[in-house]
């Protein structure tokens, strides 16, 4: 397996990217947001978050192109010296880990509860480690291909069950607009900024593009579509089971799911699929983000090999996965890493932009 000669397009590196974003949290978006705005209006926040996320990622992709075809935990040392990029790397490469971990655990809670009843969650989380193991095995190229067939299943059945639930929908449940004024829809920014984790990728993504000049574009249009995904998802949520229904649900998009039904059809009950596809949303999160603490630990220390460091990383990721007792606080992780990814990944690229251009380091803008 030799990473270094793969080269992705641009549009690989959007399936990456939405890939990536649309794990976990669009299972708790709704209430998370829900319950930090207290109005209506929390499609406001997301498409806000939106915009925002997409300029710090825009900041993000102008530092990796300062550094051709070196990832963050390459090009760092240049910056900062060795002891610093030595600290940030780590840091990195622990972030990836416990988010991969994370990813793993809500999706063996998700499994449990809904098609795997009774079933140990430690024989779940085992199970999909193995198969991720296996894929990831084989490199960037392999998990990409993966990826491809994914995304649009993903995205239309996604897109097709969430608009037949418009037999619930109710758009008085969405007024009024801006009824409190700005200051709730404010309010909602930080859980809405969470769940918009994963543009990070690109720190290691960007060192195998083709063109490392669309990495820009790339960008745009991985937001892009996780945005509009996250948009019709709240919308149609909170227009359907109204924003008092949200908040003492747990997963409200799969409880909107399985409120309705279809006569007639092959499905008339649409939760088993959801969860299918959702199933492999998530462990694509968990893939790449074990891909990247592997490659973070290859180039940071400089190791030849790094199908040994995926499979060392195998115990971490277990025992990490296994230390929510229960689903709150799985949460709970959750929104630490988040917070860490605000620091991590929304300041830090700024400040080692502005850094790289004082000392002169790199400038060789792909």
């Amino acid at each position: 397996m030799n990473d270094s000669r793969v080269k992705i397009n641009t549009t690989q590196a959007v399936v990456i990217i939405v890939n990536y974003m649309l794990g976990a949290g669009i299972l708790t978006l709704p209430r998370t947001t829900s319950s930090a705005v207290g109005t209506p209006d929390v499609w406001i926040s997301i498409l806000l978050s939106g915009l925002i996320v997409t300029g710090i990622g825009l900041i993000l992709v102008t530092l990796c192109r300062r550094f051709p075809e070196k990832t963050v935990f390459q090009f760092t040392r240049e910056i900062t010296g060795r002891w610093i990029a030595y600290i940030l790397g780590c840091v990195t490469i622990l972030y990836f880990m416990i988010i991969s971990a994370f990813e793993i655990r809500v999706m063996a809670d998700v499994t449990g509860m809904y098609l795997l009843e009774r079933t140990p969650t430690w024989a779940i989380v085992m199970v999909f480690m193995w198969i991720g193991i296996y894929m990831i095995s084989g490199g960037l190229g392999v998990i990409i291909r993966v990826f491809e067939i994914i995304l649009p299943i993903t995205l239309i059945i996604f897109v097709m069950e969430i608009l037949l639930s418009n037999q619930l929908f109710e758009i008085s449940n969405l007024r009024p607009v801006l009824g409190e004024g700005i200051m709730p829809v404010l309010k909602g920014l930080k859980p809405s900024l969470l769940s918009y984790t994963g543009y990070e990728v690109m720190l290691v993504i960007t060192a195998y593009m083709q063109d490392p000049k669309k990495s820009n574009k790339a960008m745009t249009w991985g937001l892009t579509i996780s945005t509009m995904v996250y948009l019709i998802t709240v919308v149609m949520v909170v227009g359907s089971l109204s924003l008092d229904g949200i908040k003492t649900r747990t997963w409200p998009t799969l409880d909107l799911v399985r409120s309705f039904e279809i006569q007639g059809l092959i499905f008339e009950r649409f939760e088993s699929l959801l969860l299918v596809i959702w199933i492999m949303q998530i462990f694509s999160t968990f893939a790449i983000t074990h891909y990247c603490a592997s490659v973070g630990i290859r180039d940071l220390f400089r190791a030849k090999k790094i199908r040994w460091i995926m499979y060392a990383l195998l115990p971490f990721i277990y025992l990490t996965a296994m230390m929510p007792k229960t689903v709150f606080e799985t949460f709970a992780l959750g929104d630490m890493l988040g917070n860490v990814s605000v620091v991590l990944f929304a300041i830090l690229p700024l400040v080692l932009l502005l850094i790289s251009i004082i000392r002169k380091k790199g400038g060789k803008r792909a």
